[in-house]
């Protein structure tokens, strides 16, 4: 039986992260709760910590078996290799490396490209030879800094297989791949994938199957007709941008030219808004009051080859991407004997009994402990929500079994990819191709990510039925 509703939006096997942000999210939303439960009466138990909701740990395993299968039991001397510009301000990066240079038998640096050097034909950084190393950015990035910057030795070190994130995997992360999973391949695949998957066609001038399997003689055409049912996105974008939402583009006719002028766009099945939203007690500052806010909710599975490591919860507006001005939401597991949204309910009429000057005092706390720990991104300080987002045991369970079958059908795709059956939905320049082909990953261990718009129990499309 399937307990979580929803779609994966998109994937990100190039250069996934967020890892870092939910384990402070914990911290906060952990505060918060204390704070809130002091003042009111809840009646929900709730708990923040468990293993499943931090992906650091996983991630930090990943990496330690991926030099141990290549070097043994020697020294581990990992790199966390990022744009040289971002060195000082990814509060993720920085975290990370100090993470792992407490665990025993481990030297850990952040660095950007002009760090690595080549010595008889092995990588070093800083002086000091490179065991494994996981790049923060994609190959297009990686070749634009090609521009100014010698990356021979980031070339070679994906040859050797020394990059933990490999360029093999890199292309399965174009949003096109998706039409392959609802059209051409979809049987070959998990019924889990398969069930995740929303409609996703290629956005050019062409025919093809429609939502429904119905055939559609002008993509085009058909988009314009069904604009507020559709999403048109870059292919290969990040972070929201380019990204059209029928619905909240009215002048149909310019974005779509924009994506048939700019190429490299996929259309979208629009996930119903009601799915993947909630509702959340905010404040309104002029007013001096608190109201129920509906908030659109991401959900984020960081993937090892050890199966599901951890969760990225973002809320925002659409989307709902922290580039584009989204938050982070604390996460919580359910403990009381009820059923998600009666908790989340009680939870929000609590909040409402803090009265306004009550919940500004828990925020403004939360808020000051948030920028101490320097929860930021590059945009400035991340949105912070004191109702934390359940998750039952049964979640749990089904997003396990979930994130297995996509790891396995993300194997086989990139089979299919090697064998040249989806350079029709595929498109990367050549030098990308060349790198990807020359470091195959074959579900060697590595970390993969899917943005989920899933319900978990308290949505509004379940809640208004």
């Amino acid at each position: 039986m399937r307990i979580v509703k929803g779609y994966h939006g998109e994937w990100n096997m190039g250069s996934p992260g967020g890892w870092e942000y939910q384990r402070i999210a914990q911290i906060l939303g952990k505060m918060a709760w204390d704070l809130i439960s002091e003042s009111v009466e809840v009646g929900v138990e709730v708990g923040f910590e468990n293993s499943q909701i931090n992906a650091v740990p996983g991630f930090a395993r990943m990496l330690l078996r991926a030099h141990e299968n290549r070097h043994g039991r020697n020294p581990v001397h990992a790199v966390l290799l990022a744009e040289s510009e971002t060195l000082d301000v990814v509060l993720e990066n920085k975290n990370f490396v100090d993470y792992l240079n407490r665990l025993e038998g481990v030297k850990a640096c952040l660095a950007g490209p002009g760090h690595l050097s080549l010595k008889n034909g092995k990588v070093f950084c800083k002086g000091e030879q490179a065991t494994v190393i996981f790049m923060d950015f994609n190959m297009n990035t990686l070749l634009r800094i090609a521009e100014e910057e010698d990356i021979n030795p980031i070339k070679e070190a994906i040859r050797q297989g020394i990059l933990v994130n490999p360029r093999g995997m890199e292309p399965l992360g174009a949003k096109g791949m998706f039409e392959v999973l609802t059209e051409k391949y979809q049987f070959q695949l998990s019924e889990d994938t398969q069930i995740h998957t929303p409609w996703t066609r290629q956005f050019y001038p062409r025919s093809t199957t429609g939502p429904k399997g119905e055939p559609i003689e002008d993509l085009v055409a058909w988009t314009h007709q069904h604009w507020e049912e559709l999403v048109l996105k870059p292919a290969h974008g990040y972070s929201g941008h380019g990204i059209f939402v029928g619905y909240m583009k009215k002048n149909r006719q310019k974005h779509i030219y924009t994506a048939l002028d700019t190429g490299d766009y996929i259309v979208q099945q629009l996930v119903p808004l009601g799915l993947w939203s909630e509702q959340s007690i905010w404040p309104m500052m002029e007013e001096r009051t608190l109201f129920l806010k509906e908030w659109q909710t991401d959900f984020r599975c960081f993937i090892t080859d050890e199966g599901l490591q951890g969760f990225l919860a973002r809320f925002g507006s659409v989307p709902t991407n922290v580039g584009s001005g989204g938050g982070i939401q604390p996460l919580a597991i359910l403990k009381s004997e009820m059923a998600p949204n009666e908790a989340v309910n009680r939870i929000n009429r609590a909040l409402l009994n803090l009265g306004f000057d009550g919940f500004i005092q828990i925020q403004e706390e939360v808020n000051k402990r948030a920028l101490e720990m320097g929860f930021t991104y590059l945009l400035g300080p991340i949105m912070v929500i004191l109702r934390p987002r359940l998750l039952t045991m049964d979640h749990l369970t089904d997003l396990r079994r979930y994130a297995i079958n996509l790891w396995r059908d993300a194997v086989k795709l990139e089979q299919l990819w090697r064998r040249r059956q989806l350079d029709n939905v595929v498109r990367i320049d050549k030098e990308e191709k060349g790198l990807a082909m020359a470091q195959p990953w074959r579900g060697s261990p590595a970390l993969m990510v899917s943005d989920g718009l899933f319900s978990l129990g308290a949505d509004l499309l379940d809640n208004n039925e």
